[in-house]
Formats: structure tokens, C-alpha cells, sequence
């Protein structure tokens, strides 16, 4: 008998409900609860409630560990760059990919999309569009019950000597602080870090550029000049968005003598890359992503023709931008091959890290093992950007710099964020391998947590006395039968 489709949001809830009461998830909880003084303990605490903040509380709920909370500053339906920021229309991922899904069919945009739409909607589409994508997530947060405090922004996160982690945060009620064993930094690409500027960006006033992460009011570009630094997924999408806004002009410049062509992470992806990245020699994962951060990684084909269907855009190749200055009319940008008058410029230079610029989280980052303190690469091979990430273990916990016993504290906080490239892959690095990624930090936390309370687990076992048996199940063929055999009835 064929299982008929849910037809609604409501009925595709109920089938949700019925595969996680089949699977008896989640089960008892069997994390130890704790407070300090007076207050409730939380076992983990999520810094970020976007696509990989989600997803790790949903992980550690389907392992039992439910006294989880998470801490984004944007407002509620606002996570993430969907529809802030991020100027694609669509995603880039396949829409087949089971993203988020954790191995509930229920549970993926698909099954979200064709109950409220059809199968027949969902076969037409191409690629998602970046708007529903948003509010599936927003949908994923509910029907999970997912415990989110929003427009919450976290001051600072400091290790105690009882090795809890305080958390300080502010919201619009005021001023909180919460207590939690372990803690996962979920936010997302500029985790450790803030949108990149070059040095040349700085010449000229705030009022004549802005970050390709930046709200920018797009209406204000209408006639108006504008460059945008980069080739990438990024530059294509502020570029068209600024032509679509009505721009008379938008100059793309490149450093590179063409746009990138080819993804070389396509060559290596796969179920095989997703599981055994972590273990390659520390060499290996240097070589692959510098050499990826050299030759960079295509926009897709559709962002391209975005913009360049429009006869007002400009792609200017081999062009790195040599200087910037403020003239009577805006903005000159000078490159190799000319000087360009512009009334405004959009870098979509990517992010970096920083960590002076996340103090919020320096109590652990001025203790975390970093990959330039861990590994040396060839002369040929320096990168510093690579050099400054988080050398971190198999379950993505920062690692000490250190053996000293005092240090192993830091191995209770996680990066689940994009500077855990060079570690992990792009295992968490967007929708294709998310599951991998939550699955590994979930079975890592939910370890680290049972380990940590062992010494209650075993007073818990010598304690435990509750019976299976009451002896009067069996005989013994071998005592006399006048003492000890009973009748079975």
C-alpha cells in the first residue's frame, strides 16, 4: 500500500511526529541536571541560531541533550544572511540536497515544500529561492521546539574554576548572564572574525563604500556609478542587485585575468571526503586549502548572467585596485589599467579572522591552539589567513595550547563555524554536508558530557538495585525438590 504524501504543513507535522515516535527520539534524557546558585545549568549553549546553530541543537536533541539554548542578536525570523544580506535569489545547492534533515525525510525542505505547494511546484523549480529557504528554517526552529532568546547579544563568555562557562549577554529586557558546561560558536562566516576590508578601502570615507555583508539600501544606488571589488558568488549578487535597483553604471574588478572557472572541492566531494577529511595528514589539509584559497571558487553560471545581461555592466580583468581617493564628484578608483570616477564602491571581499574583533570571545580564543602554532608549511605554502584558524579536535572543540591540566577547559567550547575549514572541511561549511557536520559535533558533545559525569554514572551503578527477576521464574534441578521446586502455574 503506497504512503500518501502529506497535502498540508498540519499533516506533514503529524507524520514528523510519527517518525520521531517510532524512532523514540528524542529518548529519556540522561544528562545529569545542575544549578548554580539557584539557577538552572544549561548543558550546552549556542552562539547563533542561524543554518548551523539549528541544526546542532537539533542534533544534540535527538541524542537526549535538551537542556539547550541558543543566542542570536538578529531578531527572530532574521538569522543568518538570507534575507539580510545574502543578495542571491536562489540558493546555490541543489534543492534535492537532504540539508538540515537529520535523517527524517519529514524534516527536509522537500517534504516542507510539496506540502504546501505540490510535488508538481517542486519538480518545476530549478533552485530554491533564497526567501522560502528562510522560512523553512523558521519552520524547522518551530516544529523542533528549539529554545532560541533573540536580539541577544553576547558580551562575553568567561571559564570558571568550576568549569561552567558564564555567559553575559544583553537583550531589550536588559542585562543577563546564564551558566552552561559546554559552549558551540555558531555565527556563522565571520565566527571568529568580521567581513574583510583591504587597506586600501580605508582611504575613503564610510559614506563612499560599504561590505557586501552590509544592510545597504539598494534604492540609493539608483543612477548612481557603482564599483564592486571581487569576482565571486558575492560580487556577481551585489552587482546585480545594484543594477536591478536601477544603477546607470556597475564596474566589476577582478584581480585574476579571468573569473574562476572550476570548483576543485567538486572533485573531491562525496560521502567519502564529508567522513574522512578530519584524519588526512595536517600537510594534506594545508595543501588543499591554500591551493583553494589561490585559485578560488566559481560563482555560479546563473549569478553571471545576472549581471552581465545588463549592457550598464562592466567586468574589468586583471584589475587590482591600487588605489582609492575622494575627488569633487565622489570616488576615483585607479587599477593597472585606468582611473575609474564612481559614486560608490561594494566590497565583496569575503571574511576574515580577527579575534580582536569578536572580544566577546577572547577568554577562549587567547587559549585555543591556532593552525600557525600547530603546524609549519612549506616556505612556498605560507598563508596567513590559514595560520590564524582554530586547530581543532574531531568533535570541532578548541584545543589547548598546552597539556597543562589548567588549559583542558577550552576543549568544552566548540567552533561550529566557517574559520573550522582548514579542520574539518566543508563539513559545516553550508548545506551539502550540514548533517555530517552536526552529527560529528553532537556524538562529540554528548561524549564529552557522559565522560564528565562519570563519577555520578558509577555511584549510579553500584547504587542501582531495582530487580528484573523475583526469583521464582526458574527451579535449581540440583537441591532437593521438597525445599525449593515450586509448582509453575
Amino acid at each position: 500500500m503506497t504512503r500518501l504524501s502529506p497535502q498540508t504543513l498540519e499533516e506533514l507535522e503529524e507524520r514528523l511526529a510519527e517518525d520521531l515516535l517510532w524512532l523514540n527520539r528524542p529518548a529519556s534524557s540522561w544528562v545529569k541536571p545542575r544549578e548554580h546558585q539557584g539557577q538552572k545549568v544549561l548543558d550546552v549553549a549556542v552562539i547563533g541560531a542561524g543554518l548551523c546553530g539549528l541544526i546542532a541543537m537539533a542534533a544534540l536533541k535527538g541524542h537526549s541533550v535538551e537542556n539547550v539554548r541558543a543566542f542570536d542578536r538578529a531578531p527572530a525570523g532574521q538569522e543568518g544572511p538570507w534575507i539580510t544580506y545574502a543578495r542571491m535569489e536562489t540558493l546555490r545547492t541543489s534543492k534535492v540536497l537532504p540539508g538540515l534533515a537529520l535523517g527524517l525525510p519529514a524534516l527536509t525542505f522537500r517534504a516542507w515544500y510539496e506540502a504546501q505547494f505540490g510535488r508538481e511546484a517542486f519538480e518545476a523549480m530549478s533552485l530554491i529561492p533564497t526567501a522560502q529557504w528562510m522560512d523553512y528554517l523558521i519552520w524547522y526552529r518551530r516544529v523542533l521546539e528549539l529554545d532560541v532568546v533573540n536580539e541577544a547579544s553576547v558580551q562575553g563568555i568567561t571559564p570558571r574554576a568550576d568549569g561552567l562557562f558564564e555567559i553575559a549577554y544583553a537583550d531589550p529586557q536588559g542585562d543577563h548572564v546564564e551558566y552552561a558546561r559546554r559552549v558551540i560558536i555558531a555565527t556563522g562566516l565571520d565566527g571568529l572574525g568580521e567581513p574583510f576590508l583591504p587597506a586600501v578601502a580605508h582611504r575613503v570615507p564610510e559614506k563612499y563604500r560599504a561590505h557586501g555583508a552590509a544592510i545597504i539600501n539598494m534604492s540609493m544606488l539608483k543612477g548612481k556609478t557603482v564599483a564592486v571589488i571581487g569576482s565571486g558568488s558575492s560580487a556577481m549578487d551585489n552587482a546585480a542587485a545594484a543594477l536591478e535597483a536601477g544603477a546607470a553604471r556597475v564596474d566589476v574588478f577582478a584581480r585574476q585575468s579571468s573569473l574562476a572557472k572550476v570548483d576543485r572541492f567538486a572533485g573531491i566531494s562525496g560521502m567519502g571526503t564529508r567522513y574522512g577529511y578530519f584524519d588526512l595528514p595536517d600537510a594534506d589539509k594545508w595543501l588543499i586549502m591554500h591551493e583553494a584559497s589561490k585559485v578560488g571558487t566559481p560563482p555560479p553560471k546563473h549569478s553571471v548572467l545576472r549581471v552581465s545581461k545588463w549592457p550598464n555592466a562592466h567586468f574589468h580583468l586583471s584589475s587590482p585596485i591600487d588605489n582609492i581617493v575622494e575627488t569633487a564628484a565622489g570616488v576615483e578608483i585607479t587599477t593597472p589599467k585606468g582611473r575609474y570616477g564612481v559614486d560608490f564602491i561594494i566590497f565583496a571581499t569575503g571574511f576574515g579572522i580577527d579575534y580582536a574583533k569578536r572580544p566577546e570571545f577572547e577568554a577562549i580564543t587567547s587559549n585555543a591552539l591556532l593552525w600557525g602554532e600547530a603546524y609549519t608549511p612549506p616556505e612556498a605554502l605560507g598563508n596567513a589567513g590559514l595560520a590564524a584558524s582554530p586547530y581543532l579536535g574531531a568533535a570541532f572543540q578548541f584545543m589547548p595550547k598546552s597539556d597543562a591540566e589548567q588549559d583542558r577547559w577550552i576543549s568544552h567550547a566548540y567552533c561550529f563555524s566557517f574559520p573550522s575549514l582548514l579542520s574539518h572541511g566543508k563539513i559545516n561549511s553550508g548545506i551539502p554536508s550540514i548533517n555530517e557536520g552536526a552529527t560529528t559535533l553532537s556524538n562529540g558533545i554528548a561524549r564529552s558530557l557522559f565522560v564528565e559525569d562519570r563519577e555520578q554514572l558509577l555511584a549510579q551503578f553500584h547504587s542501582y538495585d531495582k530487580s528484573e527477576l523475583t526469583g521464582d521464574e526458574w527451579t535449581d534441578a540440583d537441591e532437593p525438590a521438597s525445599e525449593h521446586r515450586r509448582a509453575i502455574k
